[in-house]
């Protein structure tokens, strides 16, 4: 029977949408976290009668019974979340389609919202990094230090860092960089609030002065762009479509039970 087939992959499909929507609300405290969805097509008809049309006779439509539903995608909706005041100045949120460029101790480079920044002391010098000690890079990719007597950071709209040095002076670190992609969409998540680029998504374009479309911002954070409502509204659409699938696969059971017995 079709149905019992038909229905179980709907069930497999609602399941994999719940594992969605479950990690987006796990999510709703995360830093710039950017919500997904899952994107659904129909599975293979199978044709039970094709149209015959002939000088004007017979059937203008056709007799199909489809397979049921996959998921074929998840997207990543990067959707800007509100700005969060910290009052921290290494805390830095991207207005626009703006990423910072990250890099691991093995020279692996990575690419984020989380502005979330720390500085992590080297000799008699603090080195920008994130809160898992990986390297924020500047326009030049290199890591951007500051000397321990320094005081007054400040991060204007560019990225330019500036500082007060000892003797009262104002000097520029180094410039925060900043990329964008073609399609940031296809962008790799990794975790850690990490991505990395593919094939799909292209190869990063380093936004300068003339063409920058993205503004970073001192002493706010992104936050998540997962809507707790909005959510809540598709985990019950979800659960919903779940229990009516497995009721049509009762319903279809109990039918072929039906016509077991017929002979009795």
């Amino acid at each position: 029977m079709r149905a019992l087939w038909t229905a179980a992959s709907g069930m497999k499909a609602q399941q994999l949408n719940m594992d969605i929507i479950s990690n987006n609300l796990a999510n709703v405290n995360t830093t710039s976290y950017k919500r997904q969805k899952v994107e659904f097509k129909d599975l293979l008809y199978e044709n039970l009668k094709t149209t015959n049309l002939n000088d004007g006779e017979g059937s203008p439509v056709n007799l199909q019974v489809g397979h049921g539903a996959m998921p074929v995608a998840t997207t990543r909706m990067f959707t800007m979340g509100n700005l969060e005041k910290t009052d921290n100045p290494f805390d830095m949120a991207i207005e626009g389609e703006g990423f910072f460029v990250i890099e691991d101790p093995n020279g692996n480079l990575f690419y984020t919202r989380d502005g979330n920044f720390k500085l992590s002391v080297e000799f008699d010098e603090m080195r920008l990094v994130t809160s898992e000690g990986y390297t924020v890079l500047s326009d030049f990719e290199d890591a951007i230090y500051f000397d321990e007597n320094m005081s007054d950071i400040i991060v204007s709209e560019s990225g330019l860092i500036t500082a007060k040095t000892e003797d009262g002076e104002i000097e520029d670190i180094a410039t925060i960089a900043l990329v964008r992609f073609i399609n940031p969409e296809g962008l790799e998540a990794v975790g850690k609030n990490l991505y990395i680029e593919t094939t799909a998504s292209g190869e990063p374009i380093f936004m300068e002065d003339e063409e920058r479309t993205s503004d970073i911002i001192q002493n706010y954070l992104e936050t998540s762009n997962v809507q707790i409502v909005d959510e809540m509204v598709r985990l019950i659409t979800a659960q919903r479509t779940y229990e009516i699938n497995s009721k049509a696969i009762q319903t279809a059971d109990e039918m072929l039970g039906m016509a077991n017995n017929l002979r009795r």
